[in-house]
């Protein structure tokens, strides 16, 4: 049987490129050759398409690449010396994280290019980068959601009950958020979210544990992976802050199983399907949430493209639940969770 050609999409343009280069770089450990024909494109940090050999050392060297912008030969155009050469692709899987990879960017014109695709869609993609919009649908499912409210660089902010987290509102692995405790605070924290995002938000610290469930699949056809919990020993979680974030964290350490009871488990993942479905998700995502000391679960964020390193999250939550990588790309590429 041929080989499904597969175009795996890595680097990009936003501060989460390293991430995504080791992400990558785990797929490719993890990837049945028997099955796939891979064809690696790597984006530089400077938006340059480049084709290599895969996500090693020197992938910027490689050939400068860019999607057909033919429906009907949908692909990519390699190009060399002034010529072209076409490979078709019947499948992407990105492996890209934050901007321009997880917001709907790509999703959009792999479908302007006719190249299906792993994961969420544009407009799921879009929702869940954007935390206030985010907030706003699963409230109204009756999803418990934080206090919150949006500003602009510059803005007069007055009536906070502190302490609140500052955030960008379209970023993630924790880049420019800060913990504010009392009003003097408030205006370089502004500042260093603004940094990411001209959208900054601004939102209660919730009371109680952070805990995060990998969900896999589309519509009601969902497969929950173990939920985890962040310990801290102190300050906030900022996962890939990090030097070298392979050894840990110097403040968190990750529960997985997470030591709950099995009620409140299923809760989370049930709370983390019905969240996964109010905002459109499709093919994977991980959604972290709070969990009150009264056992309300609080949604936290959703990643709509998550890690995939030998530390990240998701891929230990699915193999704590029986799910091992090689298997979790073949179930991410097929877009179904049995």
């Amino acid at each position: 049987m041929a080989r499904l050609k597969l175009g795996i999409i890595f680097g990009g343009c936003s501060e989460e490129h390293p991430v995504s280069v080791k992400s990558a770089g785990e797929v490719a450990r993890h990837l049945d050759m028997g099955k796939y024909e891979p064809f690696w494109i790597g984006i530089t940090r400077d938006g340059a398409w480049k084709l290599c050999d895969g996500p090693e050392a020197g992938w910027e060297n490689g050939k400068t690449v860019v999607l057909s912008p033919d429906r009907s030969v949908p692909g990519l155009l390699v190009l060399d010396e002034g010529k072209y050469e076409t490979i078709g692709l019947d499948l992407v899987l990105p492996v890209l994280h934050g901007k321009l990879g997880e917001d709907g960017a790509i999703q959009g014109l792999l479908e302007l290019s006719g190249l299906p695709y792993a994961g969420c869609d544009v407009q799921s993609s879009a929702l869940c980068m954007d935390k206030s919009l985010a907030y706003v649908v699963v409230a109204s499912a009756g999803i418990a959601t934080p206090k919150f409210r949006t500003v602009r660089p510059g803005e007069d902010v007055d009536g906070l009950d502190y302490p609140v987290f500052v955030k960008p509102a379209r970023s993630g692995s924790s880049f420019g958020v800060s913990k504010v405790t009392k009003e003097e605070e408030l205006a370089a924290a502004i500042a260093t979210a603004a940094q990411y995002d001209s959208k900054v938000l601004i939102e209660e610290a919730v009371a109680g544990s952070e805990v995060g469930c990998a969900i896999l699949g589309s519509g009601a056809d969902l497969f929950a992976g173990e939920v985890d919990r962040v310990a801290l020993s102190h300050g906030f979680f900022r996962i890939h802050q990090e030097e070298s974030p392979e050894s840990g964290s110097e403040n968190s350490t990750f529960i997985v199983p997470a030591d709950i009871p099995a009620e409140t488990r299923a809760r989370v993942q049930e709370t983390a399907k019905a969240i996964y479905r109010a905002l459109g998700c499709g093919g994977l995502a991980r959604v972290d949430m709070f969990l009150t000391g009264d056992g309300t679960v609080v949604l936290n964020e959703v990643n709509t493209l998550p890690g995939l390193t030998s530390y990240s999250r998701y891929p230990r939550m699915m193999a704590a639940a029986g799910v091992p990588l090689s298997e979790l790309i073949d179930r991410i590429v097929a877009g179904t969770a049995r």
